[in-house]
């Protein structure tokens, strides 16, 4: 499913292409999604006319209605269609790195900086607050990567603040859903030419990437998180 609705399919597509296909990714995911959404939007709007024919004036009330309708289904919309890609990717290799990679503002994201021959993978992500270590696999050996990953880091990036986080469902770990929230409320510490400096470094660790053993799975790639819609 996350295939058939990827970022470039999205790009591809005209505003209302791409407006029905996060529709039906929504729909798919939540089927009480859609009515909510209509329901929530017609609601509004029928206050609004009422409070027009009772108290007027009409001509004023029902526009704002309308206006005030549309923008609550908008809304919901967006949320219900944030909710529908986090799950969509949800337990995915890869589904971590884009989590990242789909984060606003001046981040820089490399994906699978570390991994081993069993798929655990750490991937990094620098801006303001610093370097962010995310790492996603079994838990003891992604601690372990995490760990090592951290010690490599911390000899070029001196003094500067090293966030470490595990992506999923288990104990110590933060689901897909609320990783990018939980990394956009670290304290921002660092300037923007201490971040760019900060690059430049980071740019001098060679990766630690292990290839699996055996060929890789067909079709395997990594997953996207389709454009949010604005």
């Amino acid at each position: 499913m996350v295939d058939n609705y990827s970022a470039e399919d999205l790009a591809k597509a005209g505003r209302f292409k791409q407006i029905r296909m996060v529709a039906k990714l929504v729909n798919e995911q939540n089927r009480r999604a859609m009515p909510i959404i209509f329901g929530s939007a017609v609601l509004v709007i029928a206050v609004f006319v009422l409070l027009g024919l009772l108290v007027g004036p009409a001509f004023l009330f029902i526009p704002l209605g309308v206006i005030l309708g549309v923008m609550t289904a908008m809304i919901l919309f967006g949320r219900f269609a944030q909710q529908a890609q986090y799950s969509a990717i949800d337990g995915q290799l890869g589904a971590a790195a884009a989590v990242l990679q789909s984060m606003r503002g001046d981040w820089t994201v490399t994906p699978a900086v570390a991994g081993n021959r069993t798929m655990d993978v750490v991937h990094r992500a620098v801006g303001k607050p610093g370097v962010v270590l995310v790492g996603e696999g079994v838990p003891a050996r992604v601690a372990s990567l995490l760990a090592a990953e951290r010690k490599k880091t911390e000899r070029v990036a001196h003094g500067v603040p090293i966030h470490e986080f595990q992506a999923g469902s288990g104990e110590g770990q933060v689901p897909v859903s609320k990783l990018q929230r939980k990394i956009t409320m670290l304290p921002r510490t660092l300037r923007p030419a201490a971040v760019s400096d900060l690059n430049y470094r980071l740019k001098a660790l060679a990766p630690t990437m292990q290839m699996p053993k055996g060929p890789m799975p067909k079709g395997a790639r990594m997953p996207k998180m389709p454009k949010q819609q604005r």
